[in-house]
């Protein structure tokens, strides 16, 4: 079922995706969003999700994935602020959603919901491909639904 309504919403709903792949669990991400060369259409492209690599003026969804250190987080900020609305952001990892290991440090921010409105938090250390897939149906469940930013 989720194969089907994934496919369905390719063909009715584009989402472009920027990933700021911080940490250990940016790996995943780009493993789930640009696939190997051998499974070409499997993409998330081909689910109507597109990669936008250094445009955040071009991608309505941020993947905050890895650890945010206290000297990331105004870079992280500033490329939210650069993103059109409706924006939405999708936090992949222990790391982005609470700390991780990390939770303790004196320069690590306790979650990146502590600072930006987070829509989706897909837990993991580090999640598998699978897992960010399913957040982004998630996600378009809260699209379709119509929640802003």
């Amino acid at each position: 079922m989720g194969t089907r309504f994934t496919l369905d919403w390719g063909t009715t709903y584009e989402v472009t995706v920027l990933d700021l792949g911080l940490a250990c669990c940016g790996v995943e991400v780009m493993a789930a969003l640009h696939g190997r060369g051998d499974d070409r259409d499997r993409r998330p492209a081909m689910l109507g999700v597109e990669p936008v690599p250094g445009a955040p003026e071009r991608a309505h969804v941020l993947v905050v994935s890895g650890t945010v250190t206290d000297v990331m987080l105004p870079a992280v900020l500033s490329t939210y602020e650069r993103m059109p609305e409706p924006r939405y952001v999708l936090s992949v990892g222990a790391c982005s959603n609470t700390g991780g290991p990390y939770w303790d440090s004196y320069a690590v921010t306790k979650g990146i919901d502590q600072v930006l409105p987070v829509h989706v938090a897909v837990p993991g250390c580090p999640p598998r491909p699978e897992a960010l897939l399913e957040g982004l149906v998630a996600l378009h469940r809260l699209v379709t639904r119509g929640v802003r930013a």
